[in-house]
């Protein structure tokens, strides 16, 4: 094992992918900004200065610490984002935004536990699952049910908020990282069937959750109701065609659109640079999927590669779940598309991990 230059094919593909971002928030958000703030460019200036720079700040700190250092503070720090989760409950702390409870509030700065909850599970499970050693992994007591405990913390807290969309990505995200760590195919075919039971607990627990599945298998059932996100992105990606109606020039985002700068993101930019501008996009997330699982296939020892698995596979199905609700491939979730969607704290998370998996690939075995 010896140090070597970070990998600056991921660097450029990340950077890329942030540069698009802000120029995407700055035309999907001109007539949102104004409506709401007076300001065209509120959402692309506060993108910038609390999202991409200290993103940037935190992409560069984080790839100069030696990746294994995570191994020895994952449990301090999956413990205080817990702590943090439950603090969105806490009057005078955590504040409601549009009825869920997923941010805490400190004077003038907001900040989302749940994206927290995303790296911290990522470090601890890679940590967790490299002391087990295989043969513990594959038992049910030492591998299946702990891993099924771990989840349930985190599922408990980000349920309640609630945030279906996100507990999904840490449900996948850990699958993954279980997989590679040689979880026996029995109990992850047992977890799939677990989940199901759970999903529709909670569908009898919530109606919303149902209507947004009706909605899904149906879109064109309540157009102007709950159906009226889906058709408005279908729309604005139906129109745009193969190469779009330019940068800039939406109508979508004339306050058709819910969430323009958000989770509907992606429809704008189909919208506005087509069926073409789209697949660039894809395109990008597949080549960071590549580099992602070429460092951990080249990584110095087991954390290092369930470490880069999990990131990669993080951003890989949040990117993936967020454009297949946009053209109704899986029911809406409000999952924010990675390093593209405004929202300064998953922005500078996503930064962070990508920053750990830089450093992982400076002490690549080749």
């Amino acid at each position: 094992m010896h140090s070597r230059n970070a990998d600056k094919i991921l660097l450029s593909i990340v950077l890329i992918l942030l540069v698009f971002g802000l120029v995407m928030i700055a035309s999907a958000g001109v007539i949102y900004s104004e409506t709401r703030f007076e300001d065209k460019y509120y959402f692309f200036k506060h993108q910038l200065i609390y999202g991409v720079i200290p993103g940037l700040a935190a992409l560069y700190f984080f790839s100069k610490i030696n990746y294994s250092f995570w191994k020895k503070i994952s449990v301090p720090f999956f413990f205080l984002s817990i702590i943090f989760l439950l603090l969105v409950f806490v009057p005078g702390i955590g504040s409601k935004v549009y009825g869920a409870s997923r941010w805490i509030q400190l004077g003038p700065f907001s900040f989302q536990p749940s994206e927290m909850a995303k790296l911290s599970m990522v470090l601890y499970l890679a940590a967790w699952l490299e002391s087990r050693g295989i043969n513990r992994i594959k038992d049910v007591y030492e591998g299946l049910l702990p891993f099924v405990g771990i989840l349930g913390l985190i599922g408990v807290l980000i349920m309640n908020q609630p945030d279906t969309g996100t507990f999904g990505i840490i449900v996948l995200t850990s699958l993954a990282i279980f997989f590679v760590a040689g979880a026996n195919f029995r109990h992850i075919g047992l977890l799939g069937l677990m989940g199901l039971l759970i999903l529709w607990v909670l569908i009898k627990l919530e109606p919303y959750r149902l209507n947004r599945i009706m909605t899904f298998l149906n879109p064109q059932a309540d157009p102007q109701g709950t159906g009226y996100q889906i058709n408005q992105a279908l729309l604005a990606i139906g129109s745009g065609g193969i190469l779009g109606v330019g940068l800039g020039h939406s109508r979508q985002k004339f306050n058709y659109l819910p969430e323009p700068v958000g989770d509907s993101i992606f429809a704008i930019i189909g919208e506005e640079l087509g069926i073409l501008g789209a697949s660039v996009l894809i395109i990008l997330f597949f080549m960071l999927a590549l580099r992602g699982i070429k460092i951990a296939k080249n990584a110095p020892d087991f954390f290092g590669r369930l470490l880069a698995i999990g990131i990669t596979m993080w951003i890989v199905f949040q990117a993936f779940i967020n454009i297949s609700a946009n053209v109704a491939l899986v029911p809406l979730t409000g999952v924010p598309m990675p390093f593209i969607s405004y929202g300064g704290t998953s922005l500078v998370f996503l930064m962070s991990a990508v920053g750990i998996l830089l450093n992982l690939s400076r002490h690549s075995r080749i």
